[in-house]
């Protein structure tokens, strides 16, 4: 009896949760997500808002009570202008209310990118099969989603990127729904309603990440290049220019007002770091804007939205001149297979080489790995992912799968784009252009659909470097799940858990009326008027560690700037002094 389709797609969820839950909460909060904490409160870091609670003179204690006093809405514009530069309004007044329901553990504050991220598998699998007409590829593309290291890593993360990359899959559902309907009799009024849902949804990714704007020029590529008649446009752009007028309200009004001078400083600073400090800057390795070192830098961008070369567009771990050897000897390789698929004389010889040319480099590489062997298969997947194009042409419109193609590549291009414009290669990173992976697992699923209806040969030999490659990816997520993997979780080093709940934990179980908090304080170096606050000494820890104390809670705290790294307890019976944390340098700041 055939397995029903809904039962397989219940487990393909089931499994991504589990894939996502697992570990979520392992490793403390690190800097993006501690801005996610504060920004989403209403709170300044280092408290610009809050000089009546750490800063006014003559008042040297504060408490949790008035740490956590009401917040207005002012608070929330300026928190996130100068907490992430008024990007993502949206995402930070769902997370708010998210903890109002939920608390700020890890594992709460965290539980609602799982959701979202496997939401996501979901909602390829009824994107696929709603406009590419096939449950296989539905299911296929499912199963890859849930898989993918990408979504699982970010999943990990109380950022905004699970919610986005949600949305704007969502948006091009409802693009898709409304210009290629199911038939022609779709009534005008749910038509109407497409359009509305289609519209909120612009708004919303467009508030939850500014880049989101790389899958709405797709939308507007496509009707330019697809959309006929002309006045199928003007619901389009009436759609869009309301959308746009409520995002506008934001920059007006709101914390959008700073975005393009602070975004306009950022640029100016990072290219002056690339060419004085690329090494030795705050931020990380940023490079001049070459071709070398943006094709350097972006090359694992590319190959990582394709899950069979994941891992291949390293380019300083592979050796340029490795991987130029494996692509030569795989794309004769997969004129092999070519040639084996389509002649009738010398079947067998053309197989056999096929099979060899995979494996033929090996001695030849400076240092023999089994990733040589996957990106000389490369070429031959990419054969079989266009001959599924091909015979599927009659069933899938050339429009559509240009524009999946489009979606999938557009988003990296404009980051490469920007990266030659603004002169360095700080912002080539894959979560700025993650918005492409449903689209690029959709062609790995078209892919597999064609290797699957290989001859026993082939398909036998394929399918070693495919498991070779399963193997890699199984690896990468079990660095992942150990907070090992530097492009995923930013850390070589794991990270222990949260620093600040120990402490706050701590504190209320060892603080008793008389007692005194001290908190550690560096000295802050501020680069402009937005990092500028009232005081030279950062009060971080202090704020970090508040947020997880009792709201009502009158325990007497203060900073000491005579040392940077201990959160002490003073009793006020003894004098005795305990030291409750020791964050011992950036060690525990993650």
């Amino acid at each position: 009896m055939k397995f029903p389709p809904k039962y397989l797609l219940l487990i393909i969820v089931a499994l991504a949760f589990v894939l996502r839950v697992y570990k979520s909460d392992s490793y403390g909060v690190f800097l993006d997500e501690k801005y996610t904490l504060v920004i989403s409160q209403g709170i300044v870091m280092e408290g610009a808002n809050q000089k009546d609670v750490f800063f006014t003179p003559g008042k040297r204690y504060f408490t949790p009570k008035e740490f956590w006093k009401e917040k207005t809405f002012n608070d929330f514009i300026e928190a996130n202008i100068r907490g992430d530069i008024g990007n993502s309004p949206a995402y930070y007044g769902v997370f708010w209310l998210w903890t109002k329901l939920f608390g700020l553990s890890d594992f709460s504050v965290r539980f609602l990118s799982v959701l979202f991220s496997t939401a996501i598998v979901a909602l390829v699998y009824v994107f696929v099969k709603r406009h590419f007409r096939s449950e296989s590829l539905a299911l296929i593309s499912a199963s890859i989603t849930a898989f993918e290291p990408f979504f699982v890593a970010y999943s990990h993360q109380a950022r905004n990127y699970s919610m986005s990359f949600f949305l704007t899959l969502l948006a091009t559902h409802l693009f898709l729904l409304v210009v290629r309907p199911r038939s022609s009799s779709t009534s005008e009024k749910t038509s109407a309603w497409l359009y509305l849902a289609y519209g909120l949804v612009f708004v919303l990714s467009l508030l939850s990440h500014y880049l989101t704007l790389t899958v709405f020029l797709c939308h507007g590529l496509y009707a330019l290049f697809f959309l006929r008649p002309f006045k199928r446009w003007i619901p389009f752009v009436a759609t869009a220019l309301v959308g746009i007028g409520l995002v506008a309200l934001w920059f007006v009004f709101g914390g959008g007002k700073y975005t393009f001078q602070t975004l306009a400083y950022q640029a100016k600073l990072y290219g002056e770091l690339a060419q004085t400090h690329p090494y030795d800057n705050p931020f990380a390795i940023i490079l001049p804007a070459t071709f070398a070192n943006v094709a350097i830098k972006s090359a694992p961008l590319w190959a990582d939205l394709l899950m069979f070369t994941n891992g291949l567009g390293q380019i300083e771990f592979l050796g340029l001149r490795n991987i130029l050897l494996s692509l030569v000897l795989g794309g004769v390789a997969a004129w092999c297979l070519h040639r084996y698929l389509t002649s009738q004389k010398y079947p067998a010889v053309y197989l056999a080489a096929f099979a060899l040319l995979l494996v033929t480099g090996m001695p030849f590489y400076t240092v023999p790995k089994l990733q040589y062997v996957v990106l000389a298969a490369a070429p031959s997947f990419l054969y079989l992912l266009a001959g599924f194009l091909k015979n599927h042409t009659a069933e899938t419109p050339r429009s559509l799968l240009w524009f999946m193609a489009m979606l999938a590549i557009v988003p990296t291009l404009f980051l490469v784009i920007m990266s030659f414009k603004n002169n360095h290669t700080y912002g080539l990173t894959q979560r700025y252009s993650g918005f492409s992976f449903p689209y690029s697992i959709l062609f790995v699923a078209m892919m597999l659909k064609q290797f699957w209806k290989l001859p026993a040969a082939p398909k036998a030999i394929l399918g070693v470097v495919l498991g070779i490659q399963l193997y890699f990816i199984g690896n990468l997520l079990v660095r992942i799940y150990q907070d090992r993997d530097p492009k995923y979780t930013y850390f070589v080093n794991p990270r222990g858990p949260n620093p600040y709940m120990t402490t706050a934990g701590k504190i209320v179980e060892q603080y008793a009326p008389g007692d005194t908090i001290l908190y550690p304080s560096v000295k802050l170096h501020p680069r402009d008027e937005i990092e500028r606050t009232h005081s030279p000494y950062a009060i971080q820890d202090a704020q970090l560690t508040n947020l997880y104390l009792p709201k009502d809670a009158e325990y007497y705290q203060r900073m000491d700037t005579t040392q940077t790294d201990k959160v002490i307890l003073i009793k006020g019976a003894t004098g005795k002094r305990e030291v409750l944390f020791d964050f011992e340098g950036r060690k525990y700041r993650y």
